[in-house]
């Protein structure tokens, strides 16, 4: 497993880290500052962000969507005809109080 870790100056550098080395898929904030955990939901884009939550939740299962068969991070997957449900992407977006998977 690779990671991408850095000491860095506030949200905003956070941010901008994150930007530049996610993979669009989880990203997980600890803070009990509402308007820190509000900027980081806000301004980033990844499928599921979390505040206070292990990214272990980052699961299909954990979703309630059954066993997980494929992670995607591209916005835009759909193939075949494609109406306005094809065109819909998920940001999902989960909270919780230093909540660990055993």
């Amino acid at each position: 497993m690779i990671i991408a870790a850095k000491l860095v100056d506030g949200v905003d550098g956070a941010i901008e880290h994150i930007r530049r080395f996610s993979s669009g898929h989880t990203e997980s904030i600890l803070t009990e500052n509402d308007a820190t955990a509000e900027r980081f939901f806000k301004r980033l884009d990844s499928a599921i962000l979390m505040r206070n939550a292990s990214t272990q939740f980052a699961d299909g299962g954990e979703f309630g969507m059954g066993a997980e068969i494929g992670i995607a991070t591209g916005k835009m997957h759909a193939r075949g005809p494609v109406g306005a449900a094809q065109l819909t992407s998920f940001k999902y977006l989960v909270t919780g109080d230093g909540t660990i998977r055993p």
